[in-house]
């Protein structure tokens, strides 16, 4: 590679890093001032989700990974849009995509699992989309416990399989992690852990 080639990657992941500024859109429509959730804490999380639900699945993790940490990746020049932003605006998506990987080695390769990823036909798309809805429904149960109404709107609480986020997953396994998602609370994780006593 020539040295104009790493100036390029090193922009692209500078144009990466800057997902962490781009804050998510639902805070409008949520009444909440989190600015912890953004663009990369929330492709964070979906990434790892997808790779879970890829091992659980027996499809190609790889692929799952890459779509879900690219998913969003148009939003560090678009911005994020909620549901009513998007009644009134059009992204360019495929053009944004095409100049953020112009520079980069593997660039192929990208393109077409996002393409992948877009057409949602593929087990290895499908799963990755329910990452991205798991993710939002982990999240709106996080601000349902703190207290947030419009969050537990969202999730039609008790009854969440009314609730948008769970009719739209597709997988069998993402509902039944969903199913367990509603059933804890977000602080369970570390209720077991927790010591008074230091190790010695």
């Amino acid at each position: 590679m020539k040295n104009n080639k790493y100036r390029k990657i090193a922009n692209f992941l500078y144009e990466i890093g800057s997902l962490r500024k781009v804050i998510r859109s639902h805070r409008q429509t949520l009444l909440t001032d989190d600015l912890s959730d953004n663009i990369s804490s929330h492709s964070f999380r979906v990434a790892w989700i997808g790779w879970i639900l890829a091992k659980e699945a027996k499809v190609d993790p790889y692929k799952v990974l890459l779509m879900c940490l690219s998913h969003d990746l148009t939003e560090a020049r678009s911005g994020d849009q909620n549901w009513v932003n998007k009644r009134y605006l059009k992204v360019f998506e495929e053009e944004i995509i095409k100049e953020q990987l112009t520079n980069l080695s593997d660039k192929k390769e990208l393109d077409n699992v996002i393409k992948e990823y877009h057409e949602r036909k593929t087990k290895e798309a499908l799963i990755a989309t329910d990452a991205d809805l798991l993710e939002q429904i982990l999240l709106l149960k996080e601000y349902s416990w703190l207290g947030n109404r419009e969050a537990k709107h969202w999730l039609r609480e008790p009854n969440y399989k009314n609730s948008m986020q769970y009719k739209l997953l597709t997988t069998k396994i993402a509902k039944k992690l969903a199913r367990e998602i509603f059933k804890l609370k977000p602080s369970d994780w570390w209720n077991s852990s927790w010591t008074e006593k230091r190790r010695k």
